[in-house]
């Protein structure tokens, strides 16, 4: 089955200890849970495999005019000037280093299918299954897993290279998708 790794929003604003969400709860879990580092040991899995890998990315212009300045979510990323497209809080965490070939899907709302070119680059390369991880858990990997889900795929988390606001949040995310996608870690997945 032609697969593909789908890295889900590991930038700096959102993941680096000195980035914009660098004292938020998240990153407590992203460093306990060692994500960075399970990430990055399962994209070298996923290269060894010769499964290709796909950086999925929220950002924005400088003006954030793709943000929608009344929703909860995008609002406050609007007001507060990250995850600028071009600028270091939107870019991937430098421990991940995307390299020549690898995909660069950027998004400006959660899904990551939701008006990009993802869609269309999986059905042209053929792909069928979908492997992903990302933060967080209870955004981004829920909207990947349903919509991927609804759109045929063959899904499956890495658990281990997930993180929510707390280890309960993360949980209560992995269970609520659990019908829509298989589940495996950043050692087991590509075996």
């Amino acid at each position: 089955m032609k697969s593909i790794y789908l890295v889900l929003d590991m930038q700096n604003d959102l993941v680096h200890a000195d980035g914009a969400s660098g004292k938020a709860p998240m990153q407590a879990d992203i460093q306990a849970r060692e994500v960075i580092q399970r990430t990055a040991s399962a994209i070298s899995r996923a290269r060894a495999k010769g499964i290709p890998v796909a950086y999925v990315r929220v950002a924005f212009s400088d003006d954030h005019r793709e943000a929608n300045p009344s929703s909860q979510v995008f609002g406050p990323i609007a007001k507060n000037g990250i995850l600028k497209m071009n600028a270091w809080g939107g870019q991937v965490h430098e421990a991940l280093a995307p390299q020549a070939g690898d995909w660069d899907i950027v998004k400006h709302r959660v899904s990551p299918f939701y008006q990009t070119k993802l869609e269309l680059l999986l059905k042209r390369e053929g792909i069928e299954r979908i492997y992903c991880s990302g933060v967080s858990t209870q955004a981004v990997v829920q909207a990947t897993v349903r919509d991927a889900h609804d759109r045929d795929y063959d899904v499956v988390v890495l658990e281990d290279c997930c993180a929510g606001p707390n280890e309960q949040e993360h949980a209560n995310s992995l269970a609520s998708i659990a019908r829509f996608c298989s589940v495996a870690t950043s050692e087991t997945a590509f075996e």
